[in-house]
């Protein structure tokens, strides 16, 4: 997404000569920082990593994803038995 700025913005952001600029959205309660796309570049390539996940990752992220949907709760256990249950019940 990209918005265009005013003449008034640029200016400000001339001023700022390179400093990071707080913008705060008073209606929302939120504070966002603008910084040269080179900072954020150099900021996102130091604290984000876009490569492939790991095995070891990917289990773990499932592991969270359903332990949030409730999937760790006792009352689910009687799934992990499903099809044994079934045969029982319709032979």
């Amino acid at each position: 997404m990209m918005i265009e700025l005013t003449q008034e913005q640029r200016e400000q952001l001339r001023q700022a000569n390179g400093a990071e600029v707080r913008l705060r959205d008073a209606e929302a309660g939120r504070e966002y920082v603008i910084v040269p796309a080179e900072t954020f570049d150099r900021l996102r390539s130091l604290l984000y990593d876009d490569g492939d996940w790991t095995p070891e990752e990917q289990l773990r992220l499932l592991a969270e994803s359903g332990n949030r949907a409730g999937w760790n709760d006792p009352e689910m256990d009687v799934y992990d038995n499903y099809d044994e249950s079934r045969k029982k019940l319709c032979p």
